[in-house]
C-alpha cells in the first residue's frame, strides 16, 4: 500500500480528442495534436477543475496531445504544469499508427481480451510491454501521491491506457479485467480520495459536466 496524505485528493483526466482517436489508431507515443473539438474539450475541462476543485498542482504526461490538454487547463485553474514522462501511453513501437482492428487481428498476441496475461507479458518491436508500462506508471502515482500534502488536490492528465492500470490497481482488480472493463473518454476525470486507509476512487470516468 503507498503511503498517502491524509484527505488529500487526485483528479485523472484523459487528454482530449485526437485525429488518431477518431480514426481508432494506435497512439503510443506519436506526436499527435488536438482536433478541434478536443481543444474545446480540454477547455471544458479546465473550466470543471477549475470550478470543482482547489487544484494545488497540475501533471500531466509530456507528449503532444497531453501537453496540448494541460496548457487549457493550466490557464483555468492558475497552476503550472509539471510533465512528468511516468504518465506516457504505452509505447508500441513499429505498430503505433495501426488501426486496433489491424493490430489486435493480425497480432493477437497482443489483445489482452483474446489471450489474457500473456499479451501483457509481449513487447513490440521499438515498444514496451504492458507489464512494463503499467509498473512505470504506478512508480509515477507513487511519486506523485508521496508528494501530495495534507488536504491538497492534485490533477493529472495522461492517457487511457495509463488511466485504466490504475483505476484497476487502486480497485484490486487483475490487468486483464482493467483493461477490459474500463472505458475513459476524452478528458472524462476520475476522483481518487487519498486517505489513512489507501486511496479511494470515489468518481471513475465522469464526462457529466460536458453535458
Amino acid at each position: 500500500m503507498e503511503s498517502v496524505a491524509d484527505d488529500a485528493t487526485v483528479v485523472l483526466a484523459r487528454h482530449g480528442e485526437t485525429t488518431w482517436n477518431r480514426e481508432r489508431r494506435i497512439q503510443g507515443w506519436a506526436p499527435t495534436s488536438l482536433t478541434d473539438a478536443g481543444r474545446e474539450q480540454a477547455r471544458r475541462l479546465g473550466g470543471h477543475l477549475a470550478d470543482s476543485y482547489d487544484v494545488d498542482r497540475l501533471v500531466a504526461s509530456d507528449l503532444r496531445r497531453t501537453r496540448e490538454t494541460a496548457r487549457h487547463v493550466a490557464r483555468c485553474v492558475d497552476c503550472p504544469v509539471d510533465y512528468d514522462r511516468g504518465w506516457r501511453e504505452r509505447s508500441f513501437g513499429v505498430y503505433q499508427g495501426l488501426s486496433y482492428e489491424a493490430l489486435f487481428e493480425g497480432h493477437p498476441e497482443f489483445a489482452v481480451h483474446k489471450v489474457g496475461v500473456e499479451a501483457a507479458r509481449t513487447e513490440p518491436e521499438g515498444g514496451e510491454s504492458l507489464l512494463a508500462a503499467r509498473e512505470r506508471v504506478l512508480d509515477a502515482w507513487a511519486r506523485l501521491v508521496a508528494g501530495v500534502p495534507d488536504g491538497g488536490t492534485v490533477a493529472v492528465v495522461t492517457h487511457g491506457g495509463p488511466l485504466y492500470v490504475l483505476l484497476g490497481h487502486l480497485r484490486g482488480q487483475d490487468l486483464v479485467t482493467a483493461l477490459t472493463e474500463h472505458d475513459q473518454g476524452n478528458c472524462a476525470v476520475s476522483e481518487v480520495r487519498l486517505t489513512d486507509d489507501g486511496p479511494v476512487v470515489v468518481c471513475d470516468g465522469d464526462t457529466g459536466y460536458r453535458e
